[in-house]
């Protein structure tokens, strides 16, 4: 598949934390013609006072939040899409939040990339990372939410053997599937 034919799509890359979404979603958008790199993250992050970290535990505060940064960035990459970007979106959407994220893109067409490496690639990428992602998680507590509470939408990728390039080039030649009908 061509940049040209994504432009104006979203693409949604997630998986569990240290699964590669913010590297492959920065080398997918970097070989398109025209793309953004939109960061849930960063919606999180810009609740200087007053936010709500995710926990195993959960909260209603945390979990509002939490759907308040989807609904930013499912705007946020149909405003990029309007503007012929294609904005690749890469976010933890896992578990229950998967199907209601996907209905709230309105852009299509919609693609869904699931990261899905083994959970030992995982635990070893986040011994490696110079930060601590997972905090009161773990990996297989959130391996376990992917793969056994996560709707099989989209096209899941077990990246635990492939180089970022590899990820992106088996992304690519399999994106077809990975097309959101509806």
């Amino acid at each position: 598949m061509t940049g040209e034919e994504l432009s104006g799509a979203v693409v949604l890359i997630t998986g569990v934390m240290a699964s590669g979404k913010s590297t492959i979603a920065q080398a997918l958008a970097e070989r398109l013609p025209r793309a953004a790199h939109v960061r849930g993250d960063t919606f999180r992050r810009m609740i200087v006072s007053g936010r709500h970290e995710p926990t195993p535990a959960g909260s209603d505060e945390a979990t509002a939040q939490l759907r308040l940064r989807q609904r930013l960035s499912a705007t946020a990459a149909d405003l990029y899409a309007a503007a012929g970007f294609t904005a690749v979106v890469q976010d933890i959407v896992i578990g229950e939040d998967l199907a209601p994220y996907v209905a709230r893109v309105r852009t299509r067409p919609l693609y869904v990339v699931v990261l899905a490496p083994r959970p030992e690639a995982v635990a070893a990428r986040e011994a490696a990372r110079p930060k601590d992602g997972y905090g009161p998680w773990t990996v297989a507590a959130l391996d376990a939410s992917l793969r056994e509470s996560t709707p099989r939408i989209g096209l899941w990728l077990d990246t635990s053997d492939q180089t970022p390039s590899e990820t992106v080039d088996a992304l690519l030649a399999a994106l077809p599937a990975a097309r959101v009908t509806g």
